[in-house]
């Protein structure tokens, strides 16, 4: 998943599966001030952005201490957590949708032995993004 923001950076997405979990990166790329990154996002250099320099991101870009912006990130994804806990879903019009999926009971394979083994059913975030966030990426 690609966006350019307001500023010139491409923020990109990626999604690893690692044995049962799936790991979210997010990568922004300063299509402006990068020797290796073109207007189209393509570089051979990414940058990880943590949750700190999220914060930092929202603080400068709100008008915020670092100090109220950490509460409102923690506020936020709080919120989203509380939300999918209790089986319901949270729709950010323009951006996307949070919600819970169910993953069936199944059998795996332990991938040092190979032994067959029984994966029990599970309740996963699932993320749908939205029109506006699909059109910020073309």
């Amino acid at each position: 998943m690609r966006l350019t923001d307001p500023q010139g950076l491409v923020l990109i997405t990626t999604g690893i599966h690692c044995l049962n979990k799936f790991h979210q990166h997010v990568h922004v790329v300063d299509t402006d001030h990068s020797p290796n990154v073109g207007p189209s996002g393509n570089n051979t250099q990414r940058f990880f952005v943590n949750k700190t320099e999220l914060i930092e991101h929202i603080a400068k870009h709100a008008d915020l201490s670092k100090a109220a912006a950490g509460r409102a990130l923690e506020a936020t994804m709080g919120a989203v957590r509380t939300t999918l806990k209790k089986g319901g879903t949270v729709s950010l019009v323009g951006f996307g949708t949070f919600a819970v999926g169910k993953r069936a009971a199944r059998t795996g394979r332990n991938p040092r032995t190979g032994a067959a083994i029984k994966i029990k059913k599970a309740n996963v975030p699932k993320f749908r993004p939205g029109k506006g966030l699909k059109d910020a990426l073309n």
